[in-house]
């Protein structure tokens, strides 16, 4: 019971690995690339069509083999003939051998090609991405930059045009107030050259009106002497 019970604790991790392995090749197979995939198929057929042919070339050789050793036994010239057709067979098999290894070759160099080339694809689509990424990216900070930079720029902005309004409104106020201030000095200078005037014209008043009574009191005088 106990070698039992080691038995099924050994074979557990087992299918364990076995699940682990199967998802790798589901990825990898998702990655490949199409022409590569083409290749890969070409070459899977020309190797199945090889293992198949070895199969019959071992075949024709057993059977060119047993046909030669019948022939030897028995020196009958039908045993000969068929030991000589079965030795044909094995030449003519042995010639598409080596015409389907040819082809394997081939489609095997054709698909390393196609792998270095597909590398090159893979490794050019990658850096596109990685450069449309970094465009993407220095796009939106750009974005962002700018919309820093703007809003900087016009609180600097505002802030000199504060300060430049602030001196334009001073400037103008002294202007204002010193035109007030002459305004009002011209007033007052014309207030007074009234004020001189009206006491120049009281004081001549003044001056006329005791004239008038002296030349009364003289007319007056004479009548008393009559």
């Amino acid at each position: 019971m106990a070698r039992v019970a080691k038995k099924a604790a050994r074979k557990a991790p087992a299918k364990r690995k076995s699940v682990t392995r199967k998802s790798p090749k589901r990825a990898a197979s998702t990655s490949v690339d199409p022409a590569v995939a083409k290749i890969q198929t070409a070459v899977d057929k020309a190797q199945a069509q090889l293992d198949e042919h070895k199969k019959k070339l071992d075949a024709a050789r057993k059977k060119a083999q047993a046909a030669k050793t019948k022939a030897a036994k028995s020196g009958k010239a039908v045993d000969k003939r068929a030991a000589k057709t079965a030795a044909n067979g094995v030449t003519k098999a042995n010639e598409k051998a080596r015409t389907l290894r040819a082809n394997l070759a081939e489609q095997k160099a054709r698909l390393a090609k196609e792998k270095s080339l597909a590398a090159v694809r893979s490794l050019e689509a990658a850096s596109k991405a990685k450069l449309t990424e970094l465009e993407e990216r220095l796009s939106s900070r750009a974005s962002s930059d700018l919309e820093k930079a703007k809003a900087a720029f016009e609180a600097k902005w505002l802030k000199a045009r504060a300060k430049a309004d602030a001196q334009k409104v001073k400037t103008a106020s002294r202007k204002l107030q010193a035109k007030a201030k002459a305004a009002e000095k011209k007033a007052k200078a014309k207030m007074r050259a009234i004020e001189r005037k009206e006491a120049a014209k009281a004081k001549a008043k003044t001056r006329k009106a005791p004239a008038k009574r002296k030349t009364t009191a003289r007319r007056g005088r004479p009548a008393k002497k009559a």
